[in-house]
């Protein structure tokens, strides 16, 4: 199944079922009066996160979603039956937006959810709501209204604890790989991932975390060049963020401009995403001579020194998987305090009688 992460569609919420106009005809009974029924609601278009889903591939097929009218009303103060509504499930971690004003109407983290996104519309009133003492024959009634009709631009913004971000060829998939099942395509050559991969790295018994491999970036991303920043979306979820640097690149470039290059473009594409907190790891480190490692080290990290993303600094051979336990470990640590500042806090509670009155 080919990963697509956006797709364009059309909601159509059902129409308001109009109000009946009647009066009551029966042998015996002259001027039985008004007795039409009110109309029924129309039919809303809800989002719902699922589990079941991973990419909104489906959407390329089926791009119009229409929710049933509410039935007019009838004789008898009959009251139509309301449309029922469409529920879409999609991938859990989609945003939907407004084409027309830019709007958020859903952002759906967390499976089982639910979010309406067009209204359907509201009924129609009989001619037996305007009965009152001075029109005991009323022949107004109301029609339904509209439902709302929207044309939706939809995201999928995976849902990973750790983000991975690098030129191509920093070994952020073998890095994937490494830490958990997932075995996204490794190869030497630029752009070998072609979409986001996640992983879950387990450290012991109920103690894991989700990682996410997006494509690599190149400088000149945010004006579109090479894969450009489109997966970027992806790491908007992420609490921290991996800058791997190649410190023995194929092409014999410089390490410490690559990695200046990476800062500027996400400095671009978003400074919020830029602030987060964002770990150096200096990646394919068996390429380099034992002896040489350590003045290599020094030298990046103080050429950094001074850049968000120098605060946390680890050396690592993603292939061998040398450092990787102990990258991995600390990951796991640090998401585990910010999972608990997270947290709210409250005042605890007591049952005990003696704190204060038999003191």
């Amino acid at each position: 199944m080919k990963f697509v992460d956006e797709a364009r569609i059309k909601v159509i919420a059902g129409d308001g079922g109009n109000g009946a106009l009647s009066f009551r005809r029966e042998k015996y009974i002259p001027r039985g009066g008004p007795d039409g029924g009110d109309g029924g609601h129309g039919g809303s278009v809800v989002l719902r996160a699922t589990d079941n889903l991973n990419t909104l591939a489906d959407f390329r097929h089926q791009r119009t979603w229409s929710a049933k009218r509410g039935e007019n009303g009838r004789g008898r103060n009959c009251s139509g039956a309301a449309g029922d509504d469409i529920i879409i499930d999609v991938p859990v971690g989609t945003v939907a937006t407004d084409r027309e004003t830019g709007e958020i109407v859903a952002d759906i983290a967390r499976a089982g959810d639910t979010v309406k996104v067009a209204q359907g519309g509201h009924r129609g009133l009989g001619n037996t709501r305007f009965k009152s003492s001075v029109n005991q024959a009323p022949r107004k009634t109301t029609d339904g209204t509209p439902g709302q009709r929207r044309e939706l631009q939809l995201e999928l913004r995976v849902l990973a604890d750790v983000g991975l971000l690098g030129l191509p060829n920093a070994g952020k998939s073998t890095l994937i790989s490494q830490l958990s099942e997932a075995r996204p395509k490794v190869a030497d050559y630029p752009f070998t991932t072609l979409h986001p991969h996640l992983g879950v790295v387990s450290i012991e018994a109920h103690r894991s975390f989700v990682m996410a491999d997006i494509p690599g970036l190149i400088e000149g991303a945010a004006e579109g060049q090479g894969l450009g920043v489109r997966f970027l979306k992806h790491l908007a979820r992420t609490r921290i963020l991996l800058h791997l640097v190649d410190v023995a690149p194929m092409d014999e470039s410089d390490p410490i401009a690559g990695a200046h290059a990476i800062i500027g473009e996400l400095e671009a594409h978003s400074a919020e995403l830029a602030g987060r907190e964002r770990w150096l790891v200096l990646n394919k480190l068996d390429l380099v001579l034992e002896e040489e490692q350590a003045a290599l080290i020094d030298s990046l990290r103080t050429a950094l020194a001074g850049t968000h993303v120098a605060e946390r600094c680890y050396a690592v051979s993603a292939a061998s998987g040398k450092g990787c336990k102990m990258l991995a470990a600390d990951l796991m640590t640090r998401l585990e305090q910010l999972r608990e500042e997270a947290e709210p806090t409250g005042e605890r509670a007591t049952d005990d009688p003696t704190d204060e009155d038999d003191a």
